[in-house]
Parts: C-alpha cells; structure tokens; sequence
C-alpha cells in the first residue's frame, strides 16, 4: 500500500483561515448570491489578512506533450490551496471530481469545496486531499 506524506502542518493552518473567511462571507451575505459575488467577497476576506490569494487563476492542463490553457480556478490561497466555490443545493460527485482534476494539474494536494447555498456554511465544506 502506497503511504502518503501528511498535510504540513502551515496548510492546515491556512485551510483554517480559508474556512473563517468563508464563515464571515456567509455571515455578512448569507445564501443566494453568486458564486461570483463569494468569490469577491472571499479575495477581500482574505487579503485583508494579508493571505495571498488569486481568483480566477489560469492554469494549463498537462496533456501527452502538450500543455492545454484555458481552466481557471476560483481561487488559489497561498499559492498551495485550491478553493472551489459553488452556490448548489447540493455537491455532486462531479465538483469533487473536479477539484481532484484542479489538484492533479497544478501539483497541489489540498483543496477546499464551499457551499454558500446552504444555512450554515460549514455544512457546506468539503476538504480534499490529494
């Protein structure tokens, strides 16, 4: 059986603060809203605890020989998680498979699946670990 290195222990914490961020977002603008206005309010939440945060990033899907552009992500934090935003009544396999997918291309291992369309938001998390 195949071992895996643990999660270090500053993306445990990073992911923590994610999950606070996603709980304050959800507090101020509760459900109904979409994903594009949590990823704003997200990006604020977090820069402005000076977290490192991109939306939107582009990434290349490595493919054989070549390298295909044009995936983004909803947002990448601290350059080592993948955050995937949805507004949903529910996850479906799908998004977790696609965050396995957004794992796989960028060489990440942790990524976080957050759902605002829900009461209390974390509910509506969902960690992964690659």
């Amino acid at each position: 059986m195949r071992e895996f290195a643990p999660i270090p222990e500053q993306d445990e914490a990073l992911a923590k603060k994610v999950i606070g961020a996603a709980i304050e977002v959800h507090r101020e603008l509760g459900p109904g809203f979409l994903e594009s206005v949590y990823r704003k309010a997200m990006a604020y939440e977090l820069s402005s605890q000076k977290i490192q945060v991109e939306e939107e990033k582009a990434i290349v899907v490595p493919y054989k020989d070549i390298q295909i552009a044009g995936q983004r992500l909803d947002l990448r934090v601290g350059g080592r998680i993948i955050v995937e935003l949805k507004c949903v009544e529910e996850f479906a396999p799908i998004h977790q498979a696609q965050l396995i997918s957004y794992l796989k291309a960028t060489g990440l291992r942790l990524g976080l699946l957050i759902n605002f369309k829900i009461q209390k938001v974390k509910d509506g998390i969902k960690r992964v670990v690659l």
